[in-house]
């Protein structure tokens, strides 16, 4: 009787041992969460929706209804694709350290930029400076550095398929705050 009982009591142990070794063994089925990585495509550019559009160079991110994003661990890319000219394709790296960057452009017009992207992953925030050069009001052919303040937020859909970006903008040369929402579509 006493053997009876030892040897079931092994059975059951030896039995649950494997059930636990089998679940935790096999795979589970996790849901990949959506990235920013992609072909993009919005009905007009960012820089359009707030009437910045003169602010920037017209190979930069924000001058482009189109763009294609590549998503890594630590930053992405994201290349102008309006255009099929080399000369006005760009590529851009994001890097979600938070620390300031500096793009150099021509002629006074540079951009400096910082990112973060959310512990999600779903949620990337821009903040930038552009500096560029504009025509001085009454004065033929003097021209000023001006600057726009803008933050871009970033939010991905849950099901990856959209991109919607709100962005406010500032600037030295006209004095309210503008702001305004471009949604980009995947378009592969």
């Amino acid at each position: 009787m006493r053997n009876k009982r030892y040897i079931l009591a092994s059975l059951i142990t030896l039995l649950t041992g494997v059930i636990y070794v089998t679940v935790q063994a096999q795979k589970k089925n996790v849901a990949q969460r959506a990235t920013f990585s992609g072909h993009w495509k919005a009905k007009e550019a960012i820089s359009m929706g707030g009437n910045i559009f003169c602010s920037y160079d017209a190979s930069d991110r924000m001058a482009s209804k189109s763009m294609k994003i590549v998503e890594q661990v630590n930053f992405l890319t994201i290349e102008n694709a309006d255009s099929n000219a080399a000369s006005a394709k760009s590529r851009e790296k994001l890097t979600f350290d938070g620390k300031t960057r500096q793009i150099n452009h021509s002629q006074g017009n540079r951009k400096t930029f910082s990112v973060n992207l959310s512990n999600d992953g779903q949620t990337m925030t821009i903040k930038s400076i552009v500096y560029f050069m504009t025509g001085t009001p009454y004065k033929v052919n003097v021209q000023q550095q001006a600057y726009t303040n803008v933050t871009e937020v970033w939010n991905l859909s849950k099901d990856g398929k959209s991109i919607a970006v709100l962005a406010k903008a500032k600037s030295n040369i006209w004095n309210e705050e503008r702001t305004w929402k471009t949604v980009f579509d995947k378009i592969n």
